[in-house]
């Protein structure tokens, strides 16, 4: 279904109008029966070539819904301040349940964890919270199992991810059965096709904002001509939209080169190997865009095995504490630095306003900032830069 006109579509988006209360609509024995139906062997599905056609991209969200826009404004806002304690809160912890794609270098989703958590804590929120971690982009069935597993307790919140294909028929379940209220996590592109059935929110930091920001970087300081390649994750949402606008700007400057582009999944050794042949075939290029930390890290350590370090670039994808100390050491060039804590502050906040009766408060998408930072700048500025990231969970 495609949006309405912007009127009906806020009108009737769900948790939006306080007047509309879902009833649940499925048992989490009936919602395992359906999840068992679903298709195997199209885990590692990618939305196709034209995936990024299927999302909002935030400009075009903004100017078609400008309300949002406003309410996002105000919201970032709130997000930026210090905590203010919510006034009225129900005797009852909240009850939260979060599913990561943990189990990698880039620290992003545990500290994403502390900052929910001591946000909710300076709030006066009382919440009950379940983790739990895989694999980026992998173990869709463990997944599935641990979301029917964290439905027995009937949470009132679900914060996951979506990446997949089978994410997306995952999250439109948990959506149509109308709790837990489910917060999307590393994406801040509405997926069009869900009309007005959409999440509580989408949370993260746009990735075509990165790539497009890692992209200037480089028509701005490497200006010469010569070949690169670009080392995607899995097929998917992420990895598409942090290469594609990345390849699509290298493609309007002549002097640049694509001669490679492998997907070595979220995985520092496959990274490694992949771009240990590639320096072999390719002794001359340039640089490797790379779409993660782990992929930036197996680079990096690809480039110093070949005696390349400082020849050949490559850039970080987040600024965790792994890339900003590979950037110390000269080893990655550039990072997008993502304001890391921002994410679970927005979190905590769209639940405080949510069970004080104020998710009108509560825009559809937080997207938060970055930095670009380079192996270049000063040590003091990465150090601020750290202090207001890492705010929370330092």
């Amino acid at each position: 279904m495609c949006l309405a006109n912007q009127t009906d579509f806020w009108n009737v988006l769900p948790y939006r109008n306080a007047t509309v209360r879902r009833t649940r609509l499925l048992l989490p024995v009936l919602f395992l029966l359906i999840l068992a139906m679903l298709p195997s062997g199209i885990a590692r599905s990618d939305f196709g070539r034209s995936s990024l056609a299927e999302f909002w991209e935030l400009p075009e969200f903004f100017k078609e819904f400008p309300e949002e826009r406003e309410l996002s404004a105000r919201f970032t806002q709130r997000v930026q301040d210090a905590a203010s304690p919510a006034a009225d809160t129900p005797p009852t912890p909240a009850r939260i349940a979060v599913i990561y794609p943990a189990i990698q270098a880039s620290d992003y989703w545990r500290r994403s964890i502390v900052a929910l958590e001591r946000r909710l804590d300076e709030l006066g929120i009382r919440y009950e919270m379940a983790s739990e971690f895989t694999l980026p982009g992998q173990e869709i069935r463990e997944q599935t199992r641990q979301i029917a597993e964290m439905l027995k307790s009937d949470p009132d919140y679900l914060i996951f991810t979506l990446d997949a294909l089978r994410h997306r028929v995952l999250v439109e379940r948990l959506i149509a059965r109308g709790r837990p209220k489910v917060i999307l996590q590393n994406i801040t592109t509405p997926l069009r096709a869900w009309g007005q059935d959409q999440p509580f929110l989408y949370v993260g930091f746009d990735h075509a904002t990165g790539a497009r920001l890692l992209a200037d970087h480089v028509v701005e300081t490497r200006p010469q001509p010569e070949s690169f390649a670009i080392f995607y994750g899995l097929k998917g949402y992420v990895s598409y939209a942090r290469g594609e606008p990345f390849r699509l700007a290298m493609a309007e400057q002549p002097g640049k080169r694509l001669v490679a582009s492998y997907y070595v999944g979220f995985d520092r050794e496959k990274a490694r190997e992949a771009a240990a042949e590639l320096l072999k075939r390719h002794p001359n290029l340039g640089f490797i865009y790379s779409c993660s930390t782990d992929i930036a890290l197996g680079v990096a350590d690809a480039i110093e095995a070949a005696g390349l370090t400082g020849k050949v670039a490559t850039n970080g994808w987040g600024g965790g504490s792994a890339e900003l100390d590979y950037l110390a050491q000269g080893r990655l060039d550039v990072t997008a630095m993502r304001i890391n804590d921002d994410n679970g502050v927005a979190m905590a906040e769209a639940i405080s306003l949510d069970i004080q009766g104020r998710s009108d408060e509560v825009p559809l998408v937080f997207a938060g900032s970055f930095a670009l930072v380079s192996s270049d700048d000063a040590p003091q500025r990465i150090e601020e830069l750290k202090r207001r990231a890492f705010r929370y969970s330092q």
